[in-house]
Order: C-alpha cells, then sequence, then structure tokens
C-alpha cells in the first residue's frame, strides 16, 4: 500500500568541518568529544569505541549524549520529529551513529524495548541507515 500523504522534506545537517577534520585526525576521540560536544560524530565514535570493548554501560551513556546532542541540531535545522534524515548526507552520519550504537548498547544491558525503538526510528529515518550500520 501506497502512502498519499506528502512525506516532510529530508532534513541536513550543517557541517562542523573543523570537527570532522579534528576526528579524522586521531585515534582518540575523547578530545574532540570535549572541544566539539555539539558534534554527535565524536560521541558516536566514543560509543563504538566502547562497544568494541565491551562496556556497554559507558557506549549507551556515550550515544545518548551524541543522540540528544543530534536531535537538537535536527530540530534547530527543521525536522518536526518525523521525516528523512539522509544516510547519504555526511553530517547526518554522526547522530545515525549514534542512534545506531544506542539501540546496540541497550541491547546489551537488557533494555530490548529501547534497542527495538532506537532501530525502528533508525529504519524510519533512513533505510540506508539501518542497512549500513547492520551490514
Amino acid at each position: 500500500m501506497r502512502n498519499l500523504m506528502p512525506e516532510p522534506p529530508a532534513t541536513l545537517l550543517p557541517a562542523d568541518e573543523a570537527a570532522a577534520a579534528a576526528l579524522a585526525a586521531t585515534a582518540d576521540p575523547t578530545p574532540v568529544a570535549a572541544a566539539h560536544p555539539t558534534f554527535s560524530g565524536a560521541w558516536a565514535a566514543l560509543a563504538q569505541r566502547a562497544l568494541a570493548d565491551g562496556q556497554p554501560v559507558a557506549a549507551y551513556a556515550y550515544a545518548r549524549t551524541g543522540y540528544h546532542r543530534g536531535l537538537d541540531q535536527l530540530r534547530r535545522s527543521g525536522w518536526k520529529g518525523a521525516g528523512p534524515v539522509p544516510w547519504s548526507h555526511e553530517p547526518n552520519q554522526g547522530f545515525l551513529r549514534c542512534l545506531h550504537a544506542l539501540s546496540q548498547a541497550a541491547a546489551e544491558i537488557g533494555e530490548a524495548d529501547e534497542a527495538a525503538r532506537c532501530a525502528q526510528f533508525l529504519r524510519d529515518c533512513d533505510p540506508a541507515a539501518f542497512d549500513a550500520l547492520n551490514s
């Protein structure tokens, strides 16, 4: 069945080139998160590192921080709580990676409902993000 209601326009977050360059130039995202606390990409990197290190509680905290920072930016960019957040737009990827890491960390600490909600939200933002991050 095809949805006949118009979909909201895609939300494209502004680039933070200084933060992205700082993250690309280091193996440790900690100083990048400290210097650029609104940059979800640094929080996503911290969450992914914590997950890889078997620290799901720390990953959950990092991912939740980046997720909320990303929601703030989405709202400032005109997002009304629904509509596409394209994975193909690189500045959106930090938020989407935080959402994915939040789902993973929630699952690891036994928060199955939150893990499912986050996974569905990621699919709703952009199925390509869900596919890319779960491949």
